[in-house]
């Protein structure tokens, strides 16, 4: 019998006999543990067999590679589970993804009662212990094996050479294409859940067949799976489509159109308050204030490369009546109008989906010289994408959006120190919101893509600019090719909230690009003409994504000063109505948000009522308030302060608000 040599990672030498299995050498090596194993660098099945002398190392259930390895082997059970129940389901594709899996199936829309079913027999095939087994087949095997399943019949057709073959993994009599490794048996994938189902489509294309896709989370251990429920379950108390409701905050109407925010005049307040805030700043940057209009011509949006570049993601263009009655007269068809307005044969009008050209048109405006620079221009700008009906989610993913957006026509020499004050900006919104758990990203081009435009020697200055500044921070940051918008690298914040998801927000962007298509020009000192550097920033992003983000952070209770109201005053009896008045009358010259409940319900009634409003404070009126001119103060945890002198009270909650306080601190928590 011939002997082989195994290296494992600690540089121990193992004599095994050929055929023995990777999982062999591992549980005499580490013990039981592994989910899988990695053969000179690459990841392969516990069952391998090894024929020659190797390097070898574990993949554990606990570590990240093994808990992927679990989720798409969970994949695979679910998909088991839905063809055994419902024999006519066409199983596509079904990945792991971040903290569990989905599988997209051509078959009818299900119900809870059929998510609950799937889920009972997923655990019945778990408890059967079942061998997860890989095998080899040639292309015409494949063929056979998957020959009732188009969707797998078109994967195989594209991705595997004619005559190639590949492997597939087979538990009990279910079989699905599959490149591995995956865990040993279904035993292994005991914790799990499934969540929720939606609608897709095969290949991401809604002109193709429409899927039902169902979504599970999958752990290595029942505490992390627990952890992710608990988590899960706080998130939803934390929904800003709930939260938005029941807080009166914004609308979503079927008649307006899907992903189009109807702010009500609360959640306005909260809109408002955050753009006072930010143009408080802006003011003391030196920046100004301008508005452009929600449509633009398509000419202007083909030399700035938004359009054709990012048509799918656009609002078809608009095109003037007259002629399109004339093309319809000619037997003009869609495909040959798209590709007349694609290369300018005929012009029209679109909806914007970004201000920047509009502030490169201001700029162009008027002759500018070097002592014009920096020009910053900001405006609070709608822009509007084409997103598909099922990514659309509330206010965070929407197709008409307000960004809080500044444009920086800047010399080369001032690129360092106005990025620098972007970015300042980020971190005093952040620092102000107590949002201090976050990442920077700096997106960079990925030179085999041809989505970008521009100059090499542009991009690179424009990128060590990007990696200067944010170095600058005092936190570290990641590069990623492949993540700069198409004009140039950006630097993107990205912050992780209460509950520990991550929300991409503010960012900074430097651009040499744009400049150079729109041919903008400053005049220099020494007299010559000289291409300006713009700089795109947003530290809020979009202002309902970010609000949006905002209501899941505070669970709707917002600091006092974003709060739709401040102050619910209520009275124990009519009587007091004189009192809550008066209260009512000072508050609000001083600019506080008032609501009186002078009604003549019980006191506990009002203030289970009011409590579901989140003001951030309620002011109780009885006899002794009434008598000494004082209130007694109710804060959101139930804490309450009795005997408060209004003047005081007013002017504690005065700077509360002035400094924008993160905390309330007008009543003292009880022990």
């Amino acid at each position: 019998m011939s002997m082989l040599e195994v290296t494992l990672t600690d540089g121990t030498i193992h004599e095994i006999a050929a055929g023995v299995s990777a999982g062999e050498v591992i549980r005499d090596a580490y013990g039981r543990g592994a989910v899988a194993a990695i053969k000179d660098g690459n990841p392969c099945d516990l069952s391998t067999p090894i024929e020659e002398s190797c390097t070898l190392d574990q993949i554990s259930l606990e570590s990240e590679e093994g808990v992927e390895i679990l989720r798409h082997s969970c994949a695979h059970l679910l998909a088991q589970a839905v063809v055994e129940l419902f024999p006519d389901a066409k199983p596509t594709i079904g990945p792991a993804i971040e903290h569990g899996f989905y599988y997209d199936f051509h078959m009818d829309p299900l119900g809870e009662e059929d998510l609950s079913a799937i889920q009972k027999k997923m655990q019945y095939i778990v408890k059967q212990n079942l061998k997860i087994e890989r095998e080899e087949h040639d292309s015409s095997g494949l063929a056979t094996l998957f020959a009732d399943n188009q969707f797998k019949t078109e994967i195989i057709d594209e991705k595997l050479e004619a005559g190639a073959g590949s492997s597939i993994y087979r538990q009990g009599d279910f079989y699905d294409l599959c490149r591995g490794p995956h865990a040993p048996s279904t035993s292994y994938l005991r914790n799990f859940k499934l969540t929720s189902t939606s609608q897709a489509f095969w290949r991401a294309d809604s002109s193709r067949e429409s899927l039902v896709r169902i979504y599970g989370m999958c752990y290595a251990n029942k505490q992390d799976l627990k952890a992710r429920e608990t988590l899960l379950r706080e998130a939803g108390l934390r929904d800003h489509r709930k939260l938005g409701k029941d807080l009166q905050l914004f609308h979503v109407d079927d008649m307006v159109g899907q992903g189009l925010i109807l702010w009500t005049p609360r959640g306005s307040v909260v809109r408002q308050e955050l753009q006072n805030f930010i143009g408080e700043h802006l003011r003391r940057q030196g920046y100004s204030q301008v508005f452009t209009p929600h449509i633009g011509k398509l000419d202007l949006y083909r030399t700035s490369g938004h359009f054709p570049y990012y048509q799918e993601s656009q609002y078809p263009p608009l095109v003037e009546r007259d002629l399109m009655a004339k093309l319809a007269d000619d037997g003009c068809s869609c495909s040959e109008l798209a590709n007349m307005m694609g290369e300018g044969d005929i012009d029209g009008y679109l909806l914007k989906p970004m201000n920047c050209p509009h502030h490169i048109r201001l700029y162009s405006s008027q002759p500018r010289s070097y002592r014009d620079l920096p020009l910053r221009l900001a405006e609070f700008g709608t822009v509007y994408r084409w997103e598909q009906s099922g990514e659309i989610s509330g206010m965070t993913r929407v197709r008409g959006f307000t960004q809080d957006d500044a444009h920086l026509f800047v010399t080369e020499d001032q690129i360092a120190e106005e990025v620098l004050g972007c970015i300042e900006l980020v971190q005093v919104i952040f620092g102000t919101l107590g949002m201090d758990d976050y990442r920077v990203r700096v997106g960079l081009r990925d030179p085999d893509s041809d989505k970008y435009v521009g100059e090499s020697e542009q991009w690179e200055k424009a990128e060590a600019a990007c990696r200067q500044a944010a170095s600058s921070l005092g936190v570290e940051f990641i590069e990623e090719q492949g993540e700069a918008a198409f004009y140039g690298p950006k630097i993107d914040f990205v912050v992780k909230d209460v509950l520990g998801r991550e929300w991409q927000l503010g960012t900074v962007q430097v651009d040499y690009n744009l400049p150079e298509r729109f041919e903008l020009e400053y005049t220099g000192g020494d007299g010559d003409k000289h291409r300006p550097v713009m700089i795109h920033r947003a530290p809020f992003g979009s202002m309902e994504r970010f609000v949006g983000v905002l209501i899941e952070h505070f669970a709707g209770k917002f600091p006092t000063w974003l709060s739709p109201t401040q102050v619910h005053i209520i009275t124990i009896s009519e009587k007091h109505k004189d009192h809550a008045a008066k209260v009512e009358s000072e508050l609000k010259m001083l600019g506080v948000r008032v609501e009186v409940d002078d009604s003549d319900n019980t006191i506990g009634k009002k203030i289970r009522t009011h409590r579901k409003m989140q003001p951030a404070y309620m002011v109780i009126l009885g006899d002794d308030e009434a008598a000494n001119s004082t209130v007694s103060i109710r804060n959101r945890k139930g804490d309450q302060v009795q005997g408060i002198p209004l003047d005081n009270f007013m002017a504690n909650l005065l700077a509360e608000i002035e400094t924008r306080d993160a905390e309330q601190n007008l009543v003292p928590p009880q022990e």
